[in-house]
Formats: structure tokens, C-alpha cells, sequence
């Protein structure tokens, strides 16, 4: 695929103040979700779910792009159109995500390492078959004691770079995401320290390995406080020092940034977001979130077919507030209906 449409997929998946729903939960993953609303976790009952999702009436005003799981886009919706296809027929960009995990960096305990390069050029090839146009690879960043180390940061940053170019080489768009996790005590300011550091040697890994920046996207964490830090920064305040890393640190080339929301609430992930657009950057400043737009549509679904669409209308409602943070204009007032 030539570089140019690379571009154009980029850009359309954050045009117009919209975002990515993140509906690539591996098996585990989602068993957990499903155990947490007491729905056994089968094929068919993941099937239904995420094709409720998918074809929620008006997520393409909201959503610009899907994240899918291998299981997920060889899958169709009742009518036996694949996923792919109906995302894309509804202007949605279909993607995959290809990493197969995060294991124990070796030599160096408490850190991670994503895996997933070995065989991968053949499965980009079959995916791009499949209708996928961009994917996502998730590296893992932990805050602790005297880590991450050097040593960490550079093995993820140039895992990613690897995967990236492979992506560019097969057509598609790759999500680069470099994730510091939000579960530790830490500070704001040790979050900005680590964010920045991982943002550094991600783009110097990118440049070394040739890829094209404005045929990716970014997914990031917020600079944000660790979840057990006693003082919890505010809105404001996560938005100025995101925005100041970001500027430090991401080429004005990368078409977009779309946030992860990392364990955060899913008004807590849309309040912050539109902090972040208040502030603003030369990038579109959009989302990537998987829970934060889905937790209480899968609440509200609780694996009752007849329960679908007051789920789809709660999705929708998550999708539109998050849009609606794109642009900076949320506010608190406008939860009030759905809530009620």
C-alpha cells in the first residue's frame, strides 16, 4: 500500500472528533468482564456482545476505528456479514490487535516485555485479508522501585519500532502503544519522568527503524497519579503535564494521539480527556478506550438478548461524551440524563 493511503487511514480514524473503541479483550480478559455480570463466557455470547456493540445505531458519528481480537474478525453478525465488513460499511476502520502478551523480561524482575514478532509479517498478510486496515501492539511500562530500568523501556521501544515497520510493510496503519501503568503509588511528577523517558526512546527507536510517523497513530497513557498515591491530581493538572510531555516529546507528524484509559472510571477517562483538548496540542488529542466505553453497556446487557438495546443506547451515550471531550466540550451536566 502506498505511504499516502497509510496517511489517509490515520487521519480518518480521528477525523471529525472521533475515537477507537478497544473491543480486543482477549479470552481472559473478557472471562473476567463476563464473570463480573455472571455471563459464562462462550464464542456465541462474545459473538453477540461485541456485534451489539458494532451495530449500535450512530457509533460511526462517535467512532472512528474498532480494535478487534483474532477470535472477533473471523466472527459475523447475525446476518452472516463479517465484523470487518460491517464496521467498514458503516465507515468504521476495522484494525486488529497482534501482540500476544507481555511476559517477564528476563534478567530483569518486575518488568515486561511484549512478544509476538516471531511469524508476524505472515499474520499482518492474513489479517489485511480479513479487512483489517490498522493494529495495535501494547507494550508495558511498570512503576516501582529503581524501575523501569533503561534496559526495559529500550527492549519495549524497540519491539514496537520492529512491529511498526512490519505493519507499514503489510498496509497497515500500526497503533503504537507504549503503556505506563496507572497502579502503582507514584506521583504525578514520577509518571511525567517515565512517560517522557518511554516517549523519548519509542520515537528514536520508530526513526531508526524507518517508519513513516504520519502512517501511525500513538496510544498512550495519560501523565496521571499511580491509583495508590495518597494525593490524586486533578482534571487540570493531568491536563498541563500531559500536554507539556507530549510537546517535549511527539513529532508534530504523528496524525494522532488516541489515550488509553487505564483503569480510570469512564467519566473520570472523559473528564480527563477533555481537560486534555482544553489545553490542546498540533495533534487531534482522541481516545482509544476499551472499559471506559464499555463498562456499563456490558452492565446494562448482563447477557439478556433483551437487554440489548438499553445497552447500545448506554454505549452510545459513552461514545458521543467522549467525542463530545475531543472537542473540549463535555461537561458533568450532560451525564445527567443517562445517569438519571
Amino acid at each position: 500500500m502506498a505511504a499516502q493511503e497509510l496517511h489517509e487511514i490515520a487521519r480518518a480514524i480521528v477525523a471529525g472528533h472521533k475515537g477507537i473503541l478497544a473491543a480486543d479483550e482477549s479470552s481472559g480478559t473478557i472471562k473476567k468482564r463476563f464473570d463480573a455480570i455472571g455471563v459464562e463466557s462462550t464464542e456465541e455470547s462474545r459473538r453477540f456482545y461485541r456485534g451489539l456493540l458494532f451495530t449500535t445505531s450512530g457509533m460511526e458519528e462517535s467512532i472512528g476505528g474498532v480494535i478487534l481480537y483474532d477470535e472477533t474478525i473471523r466472527q459475523s453478525a447475525d446476518d452472516g456479514t463479517p465484523f470487518a465488513e460491517v464496521l467498514a460499511s458503516k465507515g468504521v476502520v476495522p484494525g486488529i490487535k497482534v501482540d500476544t502478551g507481555a511476559q517477564d523480561l528476563a534478567g530483569f524482575p518486575g518488568e515486561k516485555v511484549t512478544e509476538g514478532l516471531d511469524g508476524l509479517r505472515a499474520r499482518l498478510g492474513e489479517y489485511r485479508e480479513l479487512g483489517a486496515r490498522f493494529a495495535k501492539w501494547r507494550a508495558v511500562i511498570t512503576i516501582g522501585d529503581s524501575i523501569p530500568t533503561v534496559a526495559c523501556i529500550r527492549a519495549n521501544a524497540h519491539a514496537l519500532a520492529r512491529y511498526a515497520a512490519l505493519c507499514q510493510e503489510a498496509g497497515l496503519v500500526p497503533i503504537v502503544e507504549p503503556e505506563v501503568l496507572m497502579d502503582a503509588d507514584n506521583t504525578i511528577e514520577r509518571c511525567y519522568d517515565v512517560t517522557a523517558r518511554t516517549l523519548k526512546w519509542t520515537f528514536h527507536e520508530l526513526v531508526v527503524q524507518g517508519v513513516d510517523l504520519r502512517g501511525t497513530l500513538l496510544k498512550p497513557n495519560m501523565v496521571i497519579s499511580g491509583k495508590g498515591c495518597p494525593e490524586q491530581a486533578p482534571a487540570e493538572r493531568i491536563a498541563e503535564l500531559t500536554i507539556d510531555c507530549f510537546l517535549r516529546h511527539v513529532p508534530a507528524a504523528v496524525p494522532g494521539i488516541v489515550f488509553l484509559s487505564g483503569g480510570q472510571s469512564e467519566v473520570e477517562a472523559t473528564e480527563n480527556l477533555n481537560a486534555i483538548n482544553r489545553v490542546g496540542g498540533p495533534w487531534p488529542l482522541s481516545f482509544s478506550y476499551g472499559r471506559a466505553l464499555q463498562a456499563s453497556a456490558l452492565k446494562a446487557w448482563a447477557g439478556d438478548k433483551a437487554n440489548a438495546e438499553a445497552a447500545q443506547t448506554v454505549f452510545a451515550h459513552r461514545a458521543r461524551m467522549n467525542s463530545l471531550a475531543v472537542g473540549g466540550e463535555w461537561s458533568a451536566e450532560l451525564e445527567q440524563p443517562v445517569a438519571a
